[in-house]
């Protein structure tokens, strides 16, 4: 049972193979002169075994973890292949085959490449910015009573009015579409940044303060030494929240005119009905999205160390 277990993502990449080339393909289906969708189970099935067999303990541990997970993906895009390559029973228009959705990712990996960097650019700015202006908020808000009196009002006013709200006054306030859309994603990011550490900071116990205060700590020690750190669970959940955010608001951001980046590329190939590059446009999203979250929690984890042996991760 464990080897079926360990081995279900090569199972299912040989019953996948089996179907391609025993099913024939329908003669609506007008197929590619590459197999993409096969080369690609392949590549994966030998990535995971190489893993298998010459990770160390920890990285074989993992990769046996997501065996299974691996292989139904490998099983759902199997059948996903039969119905819109086999038998057709979707409107190819709107829903491509995996062949054609990873030959877009190969024939145009270099404007993809362009529009991704692009992306980042603008992904990059608008997340640092909005990050430390909702931290500088989030910290102000928790420890001065003056600034939360004339700032908490504007923030519950402003901060749920959705980023891409601002887009009309955002085009007359900026000068550029870089700036502009920068601007969105750093909004999108910093009010549950802001929000969330101000929460974290208001739910630190008085004692961890008067403690701090009885051996002498100053104002600013107090807050660098205990409610910065005391805070900083909350605060990571607004960052993470942030930044799914910000990833919605990239989209239209781009579409404010940029001649480039992610969002604008999927909006043009919608326009050309081109839904395969859509597709292909999606997963890469995904993918840098799922990296820039994977990363923060490897962040998260390395920071808060001390919090691993007292909540379940």
């Amino acid at each position: 049972m464990k080897i079926i277990k360990t081995q279900w993502p090569l199972i299912s990449a040989a019953l996948t193979a089996a179907v391609a080339l025993i099913v024939p393909n329908s003669s609506e289906y007008s197929a590619p002169d590459t197999s993409y969708f096969l080369l690609f189970t392949a590549l994966t099935v030998i990535i995971y075994e190489l893993f298998l067999i010459f990770g160390t303990g920890q990285v074989r541990a993992k990769t046996t973890y997501r065996s299974a997970f691996l292989g139904t993906i490998i099983l759902a895009m199997n059948i996903f292949n039969v119905i819109t390559t086999k038998y057709v029973l979707l409107p190819p228009l709107y829903f491509p085959s995996p062949e054609k959705i990873f030959g877009v990712l190969i024939s145009d990996s270099l404007f993809l490449g362009n529009c991704l960097l692009y992306t980042l650019r603008i992904q990059l700015l608008g997340w640092v910015f909005g990050c430390v202006f909702g931290i500088l908020t989030g910290i102000a808000l928790g420890f001065s009573s003056a600034f939360k009196y004339w700032v908490q009002p504007l923030v519950r006013i402003l901060g749920p009015i959705p980023p891409t709200a601002w887009i009309p006054i955002v085009l007359v306030i900026f000068p550029s579409i870089i700036m502009a859309s920068s601007f969105l994603i750093a909004l999108a990011v910093w009010f549950p940044t802001a929000v969330l550490t101000a929460n974290g900071i208001a739910n630190i116990k008085n004692s961890y303060f008067e403690v701090g205060a009885t051996l002498g700590a100053s104002k600013a020690c107090s807050i660098l030494k205990i409610g910065i750190p005391a805070a900083m669970p909350f605060m990571f959940i607004g960052i993470f929240n942030g930044t799914c955010s910000s990833f919605i608001t990239l989209v239209t951001a781009e579409m404010l005119g940029a001649k480039y980046g992610i969002g604008w590329y999927i909006n043009w190939q919608k326009e050309m009905m081109s839904y395969a590059n859509v597709y292909a446009g999606l997963i890469v999203m995904s993918l840098v999205c799922y990296l820039v979250i994977t990363a923060l929690f490897k962040i998260r984890d390395r920071i808060l160390v001390w919090q691993a042996g007292v909540i379940k991760w």
